[in-house]
């Protein structure tokens, strides 16, 4: 494991690669490479302001780049808006204002389907699989639910666009660690099926025990890319982002 420039694997679904770029004048990512394999977990983890959500965003489009580009399924998206991305099968799911509290469950994923022009029923059964709990509570309003099924209905809702790559900003954050356990295996359930995960994730270890591959940056820079396992057993990465 060095610090040398992340080479991106050719086959991978998404790649931002050597991204750098911010919000305003400074910039926040430097040279920064993110890759996902189908059906495979990646993670970006670090410190606090490494630039890990930052590093999501970019992928999205949801700020400039001002050197490097985005490819998804081997075309050149780096011009494209969050909308268009959505539609060349980029699902996003944000860390806060990620429902619509006031709607009904099912409405919520309902709104998750607002690009489709086909019947979405089937798709719905499959998240009320993978999320028993919604199926109950499915006309109940999202904002009456625990943090956890609130979680699980955005996450159902971005997958109501048949997404190719399933991106998650910090899906276990202020849930319980039973829940958050919960959450990844529901996680793992989707990239079984094919869907390739992008997820940040403070929660390091626990994250990082089901990535397939692990991103730590630090001061928006590729710090160590490595397997999960990998980073986990390096003393160093250890010692300094895992607590020991």
């Amino acid at each position: 494991m060095s610090e040398h420039p992340v080479l991106p694997d050719p086959d991978a679904v998404l790649i931002g690669e050597a991204m750098t770029g911010g919000y305003g004048a400074a910039d926040i990512l430097h040279s920064c490479t993110i890759a996902v394999d189908k059906g495979q977990i990646a993670v970006i983890v670090g410190p606090n302001g490494a630039g890990k959500s930052t590093a999501m965003k970019a992928v999205f489009g949801m700020l400039n780049l001002r050197k490097g580009q985005v490819r998804l399924n081997g075309e050149d998206i780096t011009g494209l808006s969050p909308q268009a991305r959505v539609a060349k099968g980029m699902g996003f799911v944000p860390q806060v204002r990620n429902i619509f509290p006031s709607m009904t469950v099912e409405e919520n994923l309902e709104m998750g389907a607002f690009i489709r022009t086909d019947d979405y029923r089937d798709t719905m059964a499959q998240i009320y699989d993978l999320f028993p709990i919604l199926k109950d509570k499915r006309r109940q309003a999202a904002g009456e639910l625990s943090g956890g099924q609130r979680q699980q209905v955005a996450v159902g809702r971005a997958l109501m666009t048949k997404p190719t790559v399933l991106m998650l900003d910090e899906p276990t954050a202020g849930v319980s660690p039973i829940v958050m356990d919960e959450l990844f295996d529901r996680i793992i359930e989707i990239a079984r099926t094919g869907i390739s995960i992008l997820m940040v994730e403070q929660n390091a270890r626990q994250a990082l025990e089901i990535a397939h591959k692990g991103y730590v940056l630090v001061q928006g820079a590729n710090r160590y890319t490595d397997t999960g396992q990998a980073l986990l057993a390096d003393p160093e990465v250890r010692r300094s982002f895992l607590g020991g």
